[in-house]
């Protein structure tokens, strides 16, 4: 499939797709190259009020828990990763993921994302074993947990196929699977990055197939911005639209810049907000099939996370209770849900807590007994974010 830009005029291009057309991917890369950015904002923002409601604009509550650092792989990108061996290598005990969850709870948080390195030790039986704690103790929050390599690594060690891992970490509480490990899904890119060992493209697409083929959702995601062609950016939205044609099963898109401080790549230029939000208005305009598509605020800045609103996104993701990956990396923004809900307020919209499967909208009257019941497991460095709890009765 050709990846090169179509020739078309971007006027035409724009016309067609404000008409319901579809893109191909030649005429997305059209758009990257040549498009300006407001009348693309403007063309992404018309097509996500047609497929979303044009006054609402979400968010939800959650946390990054990384149960480990430990990691066989040494992705150029990645400043989080420790070796086996390191000082600096941790695997978490389940009680302080539980204490981590608390706190999440006592935040009005509904859900966690569970993801580490792929640390070489840990067998099948170890997942399955956090995954019955945390659901033993925590039978309110969602468990957004394990990527694509991790998946691949322990299918590999422990002689399983795909389908068979995932139905084994589904039957002990598995709920849905981020779509970490994408980056680019070029394998061009991924062995100039040393991504391709940890898992390749076809390999990531194969795993979100068979997830989607055990009645799991999962998120898709990109970064990029890390000196590849646009070509490459192109096949990934191409890779994410044609298996959501298929199967369906994507919730969301996330996509995110490349942060560089600290990695083995500080020499690539960094990819400033016009470009994010150009490729955030083309991600709209091109995969059509996937409903939502969130508001990378934790790499972009508030300001641009809320801008975001405007080029197509309809969610503004987390609130972050917790971040370890991208701020290993230099970058570090975090926020209250007050302030969450002030920013899509000032953005001109309704804002709503969601569920992390977007099922429903959730409101703080549901939260209240947990956030009341685990206010004690608020941190000193996250007291801050907490909101008055509402009275209720």
């Amino acid at each position: 499939m050709p990846f090169e830009p179509s020739g078309r005029p971007v006027a035409e291009i724009l016309d067609d797709v404000r008409k319901g057309g579809r893109l191909t991917a030649g005429d997305a890369h059209t758009l990257l190259e040549d498009g300006d950015l407001l009348e693309l904002g403007i063309a992404a923002h018309e097509v996500r009020t047609r497929i979303n409601d044009a006054t609402v604009a979400t968010y939800n509550i959650d946390r990054n828990i990384n149960y480990t650092n430990i990691c066989v792989y040494k992705c150029r990108f990645c400043a989080f990763y420790r070796q086996p061996g390191d000082p600096e290598g941790y695997v978490l005990p389940f009680e302080e993921i539980g204490d981590k969850i608390e706190e999440t709870l006592a935040l009005n948080g509904t859900g966690i994302l569970l993801q580490g390195g792929v640390h070489p030790d840990l067998p099948l039986s170890f997942y399955e074993e956090m995954l019955g704690y945390i659901r033993e103790n925590y039978p309110a929050i969602h468990l957004h947990a394990f990527s694509p390599p991790e998946v691949r690594f322990i299918a590999k060690k422990e002689r399983l196929s795909f389908f068979e891992v995932i139905a084994r970490l589904k039957k002990a509480g598995l709920m849905s699977i981020p779509g970490g490990g994408a980056e680019l899904l070029s394998d061009g890119v991924r062995k100039e990055i040393l991504a391709y060992t940890k898992v390749s493209a076809d390999e990531w697409i194969e795993v979100m197939r068979q997830a989607h083929l055990n009645e799991l959702r999962t998120s898709a995601t990109m970064m990029y911005g890390m000196g590849e062609p646009l070509q490459a950016r192109i096949e990934h939205l191409q890779r994410v639209r044609d298996l959501q044609d298929e199967t369906g099963g994507f919730t969301a898109f996330i996509s995110w810049t490349f942060q560089r401080q600290h990695t083995d790549m500080e020499e690539v230029p960094e990819t400033y907000a016009h470009e994010y939000l150009k490729t955030l208005a083309v991600s709209r305009l091109f995969i059509d099939n996937i409903q939502h598509l969130q508001s990378s605020w934790v790499t972009q800045g508030k300001k641009i996370g809320q801008l975001g609103l405007r080029f197509g996104a309809d969610d503004m993701g987390s609130i972050m209770i917790e971040e370890n990956v991208v701020s290993a990396a230099g970058t570090s923004y975090r926020m209250s849900q007050d302030e969450m809900e002030h920013l899509i307020t000032s953005a001109g919209f309704s804002p709503h807590q969601r569920t992390n499967l977007y099922e429903r909208l959730v409101t703080r009257e549901e939260t209240v007994e947990l956030a009341q019941r685990y206010r004690h497991a608020l941190t000193p460095q996250n007291r801050d974010l907490a909101s008055p709890l509402p009275i209720v009765g």
